[in-house]
């Protein structure tokens, strides 16, 4: 028996489902992080179920060739998720930052007790 594209489409999507589902469950995914991926995965298994769907969106942009509103789609998506984790790491970057500079004014504080109390 062979799959056509409709149900490997389908099959891929739930899969990918499952597997977010998963890492959620397991603590290996945040659920901030797994919210758009599941997204992702509900849109991948539309378009394995109801494969015209994209054809009919594609009739309405104006687009003559149908998969390449697909693939435009998947690459906005894609550089849509690199800037928000872009933006992510810009953030976290800044607090840790902020906590190095914290600890070391308590390090310097530490000191200068410690002379100040002749504790050395």
């Amino acid at each position: 028996m062979f799959l056509n594209y409709h149900s490997t489409s389908a099959l891929i999507g739930i899969s990918l489902g499952l597997i977010i589902l998963y890492l959620v469950r397991r603590n290996h995914l945040h659920t901030r992080y797994a919210l758009p991926w599941l997204i992702a995965v509900v849109c991948i298994w539309i378009l394995g179920i109801f494969p015209t769907l994209s054809d009919m969106i594609s009739k309405l942009l104006g687009i003559s060739y149908p998969p390449t509103l697909v693939f435009v789609g998947a690459i906005a998506l894609i550089v849509i998720k690199l800037l928000l984790t872009d933006i992510d790491r810009s953030k976290t970057e800044v607090k840790i930052q902020r906590f190095i500079q914290r600890l070391a004014i308590l390090e310097a504080h530490i000191v200068e007790l410690q002379k100040k109390h002749k504790f050395l």
